[in-house]
């Protein structure tokens, strides 16, 4: 377990004028990335784009005529399902359970606006960082990431920024090396001798790392100028905050038509959901695209996390969900930094989406069951409330996977026509919310895409749950081989 310091002598095959060309890429794709957040109008439309909205506002207004048009029928089941012996206690925990999540809305909404992200303090004041980058397989990406991090306005004397391959079969540590040609001793790179997943190649960055902080960021991401201040100032501000997570944002999300829609549903999930939960201090899950952790938080659970079973198996996914969890454990605050924002891509087909979502699935599976074993316990000296309704409303999602599922297919089989109008009619007034927050924030007309993707994931990945419900145990990333995890 070596350091690669590497030198222009170890590098006769990459000429100068190779490198300058590549510093001329990465700075085209680095530094204009800004206006891809800012400027999300500018996106350009695709025919098809054009057509998925089209035929997404003909389905659901088609569901609410039809909802009217068929207002008898929904008047005739609803007497049937109250008259049946199942029908009577089903339409009461239907009723508790429309009545619980509205209220958890409606906190959310008062959380959301009351939530600012702190801002970033002095230079004097920015404890010293360690910034842990693992690659697997990511090829160019990897330098992109390095280089955008090396551009951070965030003190050079204050950061140590470290490199991890984990084993790649591709170039990445070809561009790791180049990367280091590049910054010097601004960066160090190891090579670990075989891929032996993500989680030991952070555990690699964690125990060589000098830092007070350290910061995790994905190798396929790319980070803001300020995102790094931005990330680790509220340490500064408060001493009882053990890990922050990042503002996560679509980078290739003019690419395909999966991304533009995954880039609203990123939206509300980090800027809407985990503002919500940063004013509990209890962010569930730092993602692994931009994250910071206290030291002292992390090696109060390092042993445990990188030691971690389930059902007997050793853990190889969900690490940031894992680290999140055990520092909440500890009693520290997990708080979100709107304005520390990282691009990082996401799948452009259906095959990575649905794999990418079913690693997430058992994730919060097994997380969740491990929060339990000390959310009603005296984990914390400040108000565990937050904490204890978060969890309590993941557990409900989870409890009621099956019977929800089940009675969908009920109504496919016994009533296509109302589960269809009625279903589409649902994601036209549900979906409306994140169109409206989309629109405030950001674009209007990219707003729409909460409504096709709320449609794509109601009758295209509705599976995902119950079936990492009932897989949890399963291990692997599912886009490699047995032996190889990232």
């Amino acid at each position: 377990m070596k350091s690669e310091t590497i030198t222009s002598d170890q590098f006769y095959a990459s000429t100068l004028s190779e490198i300058h060309k590549e510093e001329l890429t990465v700075k085209s794709s680095i530094f204009n990335f800004q206006n891809k957040s800012k400027n999300h109008d500018e996106k350009t439309s695709s025919p098809l784009g054009i057509a998925v909205l089209i035929i997404s506002f003909i389905l659901m207004l088609t569901g609410a005529f039809f909802v009217y048009e068929f207002q008898s029928d929904f008047d005739q089941f609803h007497i049937e399902r109250i008259n049946s012996t199942w029908g009577y206690p089903f339409l009461i925990v239907t009723i508790l359970l429309f009545f619980f999540q509205t209220g958890v809305f409606l906190y959310n909404v008062y959380l959301y606006f009351r939530y600012k992200p702190i801002e970033s303090v002095t230079d004097d004041l920015l404890p010293t960082c360690t910034v842990i980058v693992p690659a697997y397989n990511e090829g160019k990406l990897v330098w992109d990431t390095l280089l955008s991090l090396a551009e951070s306005d965030f003190p050079e004397e204050k950061m140590q920024l470290l490199a991890i391959d984990d084993g790649s079969k591709d170039d990445t540590w070809y561009w790791m090396q180049q990367a280091k040609l590049k910054l010097g001793d601004r960066l160090t790179i190891f090579q670990q001798p075989e891929n032996k997943g993500k989680r030991h190649a952070l555990y690699r960055g964690f125990e060589l790392g000098t830092g007070e902080i350290f910061v995790t960021v994905d190798s396929d991401s790319i980070v803001k100028k300020d995102t790094l201040r931005n990330l680790v100032s509220p340490f500064v501000v408060d001493e009882k905050c053990g890990a922050v997570a990042g503002n996560v944002q679509v980078l290739n999300n003019k690419k395909a038509i999966l991304p533009k829609m995954l880039n609203v549903s990123f939206v509300m999930s980090f800027e809407f959901v985990r503002s919500a939960e940063s004013m509990l201090g209890s962010v569930l899950c730092t993602p692994g695209a931009a994250a910071a952790y206290r030291k002292t938080a992390v090696f109060g659970c390092l042993l445990e996390w990188i030691n971690q079973t389930f059902m007997g198996q050793p853990s190889d996914i969900g690490e940031d969900r894992a680290m999140t969890n055990m520092i909440l454990k500890q009693g520290y605050h997990v708080l979100f930094q709107k304005n520390a924002v990282v691009l990082t891509s996401v799948p452009e087909e259906y095959t990575g989406l649905y794999k990418m979502f079913i690693r997430w699935g058992r994730s919060n599976v097994r997380e969740n069951l491990m929060m339990g074993q000390y959310v009603f316990k005296n984990f914390r000296n400040e108000s565990k409330f937050g904490a204890r309704l978060l969890f309590m409303n993941q557990s409900l999602k989870q409890i009621m996977t099956f019977p929800l599922l089940l009675f969908m297919l009920f109504l496919i089989v016994t009533h296509p026509l109302l589960f269809l109008s009625s279903t589409f009619l649902a994601i036209l007034i549900v979906s409306s919310f994140p169109v409206i927050f989309y629109a405030k924030r950001y674009s209007f007309s990219e707003a729409f895409w909460a409504y096709s993707y709320s449609i794509f994931y109601t009758f295209g990945l509705f599976w995902i749950a119950p079936y990492a419900l009932v897989t949890a145990n399963k291990r692997g990333w599912l886009t490699r081989g047995l032996s190889e995890v990232k």
